[in-house]
Protein backbone atom coordinates (compact mmCIF):
# COMPACT_ATOMS: atom_id res chain seq x y z
CA UNK A 1 0.00 0.00 0.00
CA UNK A 2 1.36 3.04 -0.91
CA UNK A 3 2.49 5.69 2.06
CA UNK A 4 2.44 2.69 4.52
CA UNK A 5 5.27 0.49 5.65
CA UNK A 6 4.48 -3.13 5.42
CA UNK A 7 5.46 -6.00 8.46
CA UNK A 8 4.36 -8.94 7.46
CA UNK A 9 5.20 -12.81 8.76
CA UNK A 10 4.22 -15.53 6.35
CA UNK A 11 3.66 -19.32 7.29
CA UNK A 12 6.69 -21.24 6.59
CA UNK A 13 6.23 -24.38 4.68
CA UNK A 14 2.76 -24.30 3.93
CA UNK A 15 0.05 -22.29 1.61
CA UNK A 16 -1.53 -19.25 2.32
CA UNK A 17 -1.67 -17.30 6.13
CA UNK A 18 -0.03 -15.00 7.96
CA UNK A 19 0.09 -11.78 9.73
CA UNK A 20 0.58 -8.33 7.96
CA UNK A 21 0.43 -4.66 9.75
CA UNK A 22 0.52 -1.30 8.16
CA UNK A 23 2.63 1.34 9.24
CA UNK A 24 1.77 5.02 8.03
CA UNK A 25 5.54 6.03 6.27
CA UNK A 26 5.90 9.05 8.32
CA UNK A 27 5.90 7.28 11.66
CA UNK A 28 9.28 5.97 12.83
CA UNK A 29 8.42 2.25 13.24
CA UNK A 30 11.24 -0.67 13.52
CA UNK A 31 9.83 -4.77 13.34
CA UNK A 32 11.11 -6.58 16.86
CA UNK A 33 11.81 -9.97 17.74
CA UNK A 34 11.02 -11.56 20.61
CA UNK A 35 12.49 -13.91 22.75
CA UNK A 36 12.71 -17.41 21.43
CA UNK A 37 10.29 -18.97 23.90
CA UNK A 38 7.46 -15.86 22.62
CA UNK A 39 7.94 -15.95 19.30
CA UNK A 40 4.74 -17.24 17.74
CA UNK A 41 4.06 -18.40 14.08
CA UNK A 42 0.99 -16.13 13.02
CA UNK A 43 2.38 -12.69 15.00
CA UNK A 44 4.52 -9.66 13.68
CA UNK A 45 5.56 -6.84 16.46
CA UNK A 46 6.90 -3.33 15.59
CA UNK A 47 8.09 -0.35 18.19
CA UNK A 48 7.20 2.82 17.06
CA UNK A 49 8.61 5.52 18.36
CA UNK A 50 6.80 8.66 19.77
CA UNK A 51 8.84 11.43 20.88
CA UNK A 52 10.85 10.47 23.71
CA UNK A 53 8.97 7.41 24.56
CA UNK A 54 8.20 3.88 22.24
CA UNK A 55 4.91 2.01 21.93
CA UNK A 56 5.47 -1.74 20.56
CA UNK A 57 2.43 -2.98 18.44
CA UNK A 58 1.86 -6.11 17.72
CA UNK A 59 -0.73 -8.26 15.90
CA UNK A 60 -1.33 -11.97 16.26
CA UNK A 61 -3.65 -14.41 14.86
CA UNK A 62 -4.49 -17.45 17.26
CA UNK A 63 -6.06 -20.42 15.41
CA UNK A 64 -8.58 -22.38 16.91
CA UNK A 65 -6.76 -25.95 16.32
CA UNK A 66 -3.42 -24.11 17.95
CA UNK A 67 -1.31 -26.56 19.47
CA UNK A 68 -0.57 -26.07 23.29
CA UNK A 69 3.07 -25.14 22.56
CA UNK A 70 2.14 -22.65 20.33
CA UNK A 71 -0.83 -21.46 22.47
CA UNK A 72 2.04 -21.14 25.33
CA UNK A 73 4.34 -18.80 23.09
CA UNK A 74 1.17 -16.47 22.49
CA UNK A 75 0.75 -16.13 26.01
CA UNK A 76 4.60 -15.63 26.66
CA UNK A 77 4.96 -12.91 23.81
CA UNK A 78 1.47 -11.22 25.75
CA UNK A 79 3.24 -11.19 29.15
CA UNK A 80 6.71 -9.64 27.36
CA UNK A 81 5.55 -6.90 25.36
CA UNK A 82 2.29 -6.42 28.20
CA UNK A 83 5.33 -5.12 30.47
CA UNK A 84 5.95 -1.87 28.52
CA UNK A 85 3.53 0.47 26.73
CA UNK A 86 1.59 -1.69 23.99
CA UNK A 87 -1.20 -2.30 21.87
CA UNK A 88 -2.07 -5.89 20.70
CA UNK A 89 -4.55 -6.69 18.44
CA UNK A 90 -5.60 -9.63 16.09
CA UNK A 91 -8.07 -12.34 16.01
CA UNK A 92 -7.45 -14.65 18.91
CA UNK A 93 -10.21 -17.40 18.44
CA UNK A 94 -11.35 -17.10 22.03
CA UNK A 95 -15.34 -17.96 21.21
CA UNK A 96 -16.49 -18.69 24.89
CA UNK A 97 -15.54 -15.18 26.60
CA UNK A 98 -18.38 -13.17 26.99
CA UNK A 99 -16.46 -10.06 26.45
CA UNK A 100 -19.01 -7.59 28.13
CA UNK A 101 -18.94 -9.12 31.79
CA UNK A 102 -15.24 -10.36 31.09
CA UNK A 103 -16.23 -14.09 32.08
CA UNK A 104 -15.59 -17.26 30.13
CA UNK A 105 -16.24 -21.01 30.79
CA UNK A 106 -13.41 -22.20 28.55
CA UNK A 107 -10.30 -23.44 30.40
CA UNK A 108 -7.92 -21.88 27.44
CA UNK A 109 -10.38 -18.60 27.34
CA UNK A 110 -9.62 -18.44 31.53
CA UNK A 111 -5.85 -18.79 31.00
CA UNK A 112 -6.24 -15.82 28.16
CA UNK A 113 -7.41 -13.64 31.13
Amino acid sequence: MKGYVMFRKDRLGRRGGGVILYIKESIQAYEIKLVKEAECEDAVWCNIVTGKSTLTVGLVYRSQTLSMEENEKIHNAIKEVSKRDCIIMGDFNHGHIQWTSLQSTGREDQEFF
